[in-house]
């Protein structure tokens, strides 16, 4: 795959490529079995928050991958086209997200193994453990970014390099 990428950012209140966003999720959670939110909740939370976008920009504009956020820092979703992995494109948006926000924090399934370790590799620390936190009565963690690694440095590096 050519990696011919380019960045968006989707103000809170807009949908703008919301339904390529439900799309790429809803691919993600037939073939891994994670993102399982319904539609209304997807929706609601994607219009209240801002989405940073990367898009395969090749005459048509392809969503490869987006991260929302709340006000907070909080990351509602991550979601990464399976094909474009391991280009960096899951941590050129969270790099966007630390470059906005003093503290960053998300909730991963204890059982997406995937997700776990992408999170702990660029410096997410679990802080506990939430039983039933998710519909289907699944599991969490609650993950921080730690500051004390040179949050913005270490991320600007993994993209850069």
């Amino acid at each position: 795959m050519s990696v011919n990428v380019d960045s968006r950012v989707v103000s809170a209140g807009s949908d703008e490529f919301v339904d390529d966003a439900w799309e790429l999720k809803e691919r993600i959670r037939e073939r891994e079995g994670v993102l399982k939110q319904r539609w209304d909740f997807f929706s609601d939370a994607y219009r209240r928050s801002t989405v940073y976008c990367i898009v395969h920009d090749h005459g048509d504009e392809d969503l490869v991958g987006f991260v929302t956020v709340r006000r907070d820092g909080y990351i509602l979703f991550l979601a990464v086209d399976p094909t474009c992995r391991g280009h960096g494109i899951g941590k050129r948006l969270v790099s966007e997200v630390a470059n906005q926000h003093r503290s960053v924090t998300c909730h991963a399934r204890t059982t997406n193994e995937n997700a776990l370790q992408f999170y702990e590799h660029l410096g997410f620390e679990i802080t506990r453990r939430i039983e039933n936190y998710y519909e289907d009565g699944g599991d969490a963690y609650y993950l921080k970014l730690t500051t004390d690694t040179g949050l913005t440095e270490r991320l600007s590096e993994f993209v850069r390099g």
